[in-house]
């Protein structure tokens, strides 16, 4: 898509360095999965990005598709994060973030389950909080553990939980960090994204940024772009944090539920053909094959080069 070709080759060049000693540190290039639960079909994929193909480089984004429990009570996560840019343990960061919000969401599920059935939206929105603190925490415990700082051994996280229940058309999203959620209806993309301004309340310990100010309303030290050195007496602060996002919507028949990293939301926002073709492809009565959204996942647009991880959640 667009108006001159991608720089990079359409298809693999390099692998990444192996370690003959952590063969279990490799990535693939690509992974696919898909399942069908109740009245809607999952289809997901993460796919390499044309630069990394390039550089032999791993791919930054990981995928988690799990299913917890059984029958009508059985519970459908999809988790995709990426990797901080330019770190060396990038990809690890990504597969342990997607791991620990499995674990956390497994260990939950029967609880998740009713309260997505009965839509306690608010029960949802501050324990799904909860858990993702915990995991992004166990993260940063882990960059400590490396003797990394917290910005290098980071990703952000998004996740969507959808009921096996065939009466049950609630669909959950939730995370930290840049990304997209798309709702495709009536041949139509509406951008769902829950945006931080719309974000309400307080952070959780563990998120957001310090007060501009005391509760006195005496103003803090003004932040000029300079580097302050770590106190002998404190630790050094850590870096801002992304806010929690979290929204819950209802599917209709016919409507297609997009989550992506920003390698596939950001080509999707700027390149307005890649979207009309997507509508087209992905409006037609019955959803697409494994090879055939993976192919629809990566058609290319120039100068959009990053790691593309989707999930699409087609309703009966």
């Amino acid at each position: 898509m667009g108006t001159r070709p991608p720089t990079y080759d359409a298809e693999p060049t390099a692998l990444p360095a192996a370690d003959p000693d952590d063969l279990d540190d490799l990535v693939a290039d690509t992974v696919l999965d898909g399942a069908r639960y109740g009245a809607c079909t999952l289809r997901a994929v993460s796919v390499r990005g044309d630069s990394a193909r390039y550089r032999g480089e791993p791919r930054r984004d990981s995928l988690l598709t799990a299913r917890f429990g059984t029958g009508e009570h059985a519970l459908l996560l999809v988790a995709m994060a990426t990797g901080a840019r330019a770190t060396p343990g990038a990809h690890r960061a990504a597969a342990e973030a997607c791991h620990w919000i499995g674990r956390a969401v497994g260990r939950s599920h029967a609880r998740l389950v009713e309260d997505i059935r009965d839509g306690r939206r608010g029960d949802l929105k501050s324990g799904l909080h909860r858990l993702t603190d915990r995991s992004l925490g166990k993260l940063r415990a882990s960059a400590s553990e490396q003797g990394v700082g917290p910005e290098e051994y980071a990703a952000s996280l998004r996740c969507l939980l959808l009921s096996a229940d065939p009466g049950c058309r609630t669909r959950v999203f939730f995370g930290v960090g840049p990304g997209g959620l798309f709702r495709l209806r009536e041949g139509e993309w509406q951008d769902i994204e829950p945006q931080v301004a719309d974000i309400k309340g307080d952070p959780v310990v563990g998120f957001g940024s310090p007060p501009s100010e005391t509760p006195e309303g005496d103003r803090l030290t003004m932040d000029l772009g300079i580097p302050t050195p770590p106190s002998p007496y404190e630790p050094a602060p850590e870096p801002p944090r992304e806010p929690f996002r979290f929204r819950t919507s209802v599917a209709r028949p016919g409507d297609t539920l997009l989550m992506c990293s920003g390698g596939l939301a950001e080509p999707l926002r700027g390149e307005p053909e890649l979207g009309e073709y997507l509508a087209e492809r992905w409006s037609r009565p019955e959803p697409p094959g494994l090879a055939a959204f993976l192919a629809d996942s990566h058609v290319r647009v120039k100068g959009y080069a990053d790691d593309r991880t989707a999930a699409a959640v087609w309703e009966a």
